[in-house]
């Protein structure tokens, strides 16, 4: 089954719904009904089986502050597999078009907050870079918190090597 690689704002109500029905099976998280966690994202990936969204992965792509530079990553956020389809393959399927996305994108490095096999297995390392973002619940503004980056973990796209120590501003949510 041919990966989908969907523009945020192409996606159908069904899409949406569908979305939003495998997040509710694969996270504790209550992400009210969206297909979304925190904030919309700029592209996914979905992988379907017979008209049904199986799989998933939102990506985004914006500017960070890593110490004193401005530098343009991927984010990625919501990996989900429908818990029936685990262990084909899916995931892994999905994460590496994601990073040749990211690689044929502007983005230095590709960002995630997780710790799955999958992400290692993958290239990612983790980062224990102090962070800085705006926080969100339920889809509201909160503080800005300050603190370690626990489950951050860095993919560098490019020849340029990734500062673990440098304070990381995320000039916004996390993804």
């Amino acid at each position: 089954m041919p990966i989908e690689l969907i523009p945020e704002w192409q996606l159908t109500i069904e899409d949406e719904t569908q979305i939003a029905a495998l997040l509710a099976r694969s996270f504790d998280t209550d992400f009210g009904g969206r297909s979304y966690f925190k904030q919309r994202h700029h592209l996914r990936l979905l992988w379907r089986d017979e008209g049904q969204i199986i799989g998933h992965m939102a990506l985004t792509y914006r500017a960070v502050r890593l110490g004193a530079k401005l530098v343009d990553i991927a984010g990625l956020a919501e990996v989900s597999c429908a818990p029936e389809h685990r262990g084909k393959g899916i995931a892994s399927a999905l994460l590496q078009r994601a990073i040749a996305g990211a690689k044929a994108s502007p983005a230095a490095f590709f960002l995630l907050f997780g710790t799955a096999a999958l992400y290692a297995g993958a290239g990612f390392r983790p980062a224990g870079n102090p962070i800085t973002y705006v926080e969100m619940l339920g889809a509201r503004t909160g503080a800005v918190k300050s603190e370690p980056a626990e489950t951050l973990q860095v993919l560098a796209l490019r020849d340029t090597g990734w500062d673990g120590t440098a304070p990381l501003d995320l000039l916004g949510t996390l993804f």
